[in-house]
This record gives C-alpha cells, sequence and structure tokens, in this order.
C-alpha cells in the first residue's frame, strides 16, 4: 500500500521549468531545443529587458520536431505561449533579431513542460473488492492528498514565475534608467565643455581688446589709433 502512495504522490509532481537571460546580437538570430512529449504542455513566456539602441522588441518562432510553425511573432517586447505537445521530440525556440542593424537585444524567457498526463490507476478492482472499505477509505485519501501536492505544486509555480517577471521588469526598467542617466550625463558634460570653451574664447576674446599689439584690434574697424 506504501507503493500507490509514492507512486500517485510522485505521478502528479513531474515538471520540468528553465528560465534564461541572454543576448541576441544585431543582424542574429539565437535559437534553442527542448524535448517534449505527446500531451505534455509547454509554456513558455519571454521579455526583451534591454536594448543597446532603439526598441525592446524582438521576433519569436515556435516550430514543432517536423518543422512545422506553431507560434510566430514579430518584434514583440514580450508575449507568453501554451501548447499542447502532439509530437515527440525536440521543440525549437528562436528568438529573432535580423531586423535589427546595431541593437542588440537582452531576453529573458521562461519555459515550462507540464506532465497532464491522468494518473496512473496501480491497484486492480478484485484486490479493491477484497480489501473491502478499509482499501477503499485508503485509497481516497491519497487521492485527496495527491491533489493537494497538485494544488501546492502549481501554486508554487505560479509563485516562481510570476517573481521571475517582475525580477525581468525591475531588471529592464534599471537598464531603462541607467541608459537614460547616461545620457543625461553625456549631455551635460558636453554643454560643461561647451560653456566653459565658449567662456574661454570670450575671455581670451575681451583681454586682446585692452592689448596694444592685439591681432583682434586689426580686424575691428575703429579701435585703432
Amino acid at each position: 500500500m506504501r507503493y500507490i502512495y509514492l507512486t500517485t504522490i510522485f505521478s502528479v509532481v513531474f515538471a520540468f521549468e528553465k528560465d534564461i537571460t541572454f543576448t541576441v546580437q544585431a543582424g542574429m538570430t539565437d535559437c534553442f531545443y527542448q524535448k517534449a512529449q505527446p500531451n505534455e504542455l509547454i509554456d513558455i513566456e519571454y521579455q526583451v529587458i534591454d536594448a543597446t539602441h532603439g526598441e525592446l522588441d524582438i521576433s519569436f518562432q515556435l516550430t514543432d520536431p517536423v518543422g512545422r510553425v506553431i507560434v510566430s511573432d514579430y518584434k514583440k517586447p514580450e508575449n507568453s505561449h501554451r501548447h499542447q505537445a502532439t509530437l515527440n521530440g525536440d521543440y525549437r525556440f528562436c528568438f529573432d533579431n535580423t531586423f535589427s542593424t546595431f541593437s542588440q537585444k537582452t531576453v529573458f524567457f521562461d519555459i515550462l513542460i507540464d506532465n497532464e498526463e491522468t494518473e496512473e490507476k496501480d491497484y486492480d478492482d478484485d484486490k479493491e473488492m477484497e480489501l473491502g472499505t478499509a482499501a477503499e477509505s485508503y485509497i481516497m485519501r491519497v487521492r485527496d492528498i495527491a491533489e493537494s501536492v497538485n494544488r501546492v505544486r502549481d501554486n508554487v509555480s505560479a509563485a516562481k514565475r510570476l517573481q521571475e517577471l517582475q525580477s525581468a521588469h525591475e531588471a529592464r526598467d534599471r537598464n531603462i534608467a541607467e541608459e537614460m542617466c547616461d545620457r543625461v550625463m553625456r549631455w551635460s558634460i558636453i554643454q560643461m565643455v561647451l560653456m566653459v570653451m565658449v567662456g574661454a574664447t570670450q575671455v581670451l576674446f575681451l583681454k586682446s581688446l585692452f592689448e596694444d599689439k592685439s591681432d583682434y584690434r586689426k580686424l575691428i574697424p575703429g579701435l585703432s589709433k
């Protein structure tokens, strides 16, 4: 009976989840592969969190093991997709930045492969009839525990993905703020240098007006005696 409990509990918590942050160079396409089996759910969520120039956008494409396009996005800052696998093999996730000439993109994406197969029955009806009410009561308790574990797993997974998404938003906002700060600093330095140059030029010009051997006095009529 312990065997029934263990197989029932662990059969409902199987899932694969992975999150990656990477950089797509300008004019390039980066692809990733993930193996999935029929009836498994593929959840993918992506977001562009930084770009060296231009907009925060990327093109995305999901294809099945035989090369058929399942999902295609063009120049989007973020999106999420869910697909139920029908074929056994490697599914391809491609992030396309070929439309950008100079801007490289930093992309965060999270992928979840969830096994939605129905729970297999680890006992037969004849044995249940022989054991009677005790076996039925035990099996009902096991099912209740399995459902509770499944709900906890879903809630923990949802909370984790939400935290990762919030972290991606925070990273994107931080990158935007740092870029704006760099721009303000660059323009401030340029303006300060220009002001110093203009001020120095004015001082030198005014100083030269009061010098007898100044080349500037010759350029201004009426100042030479």
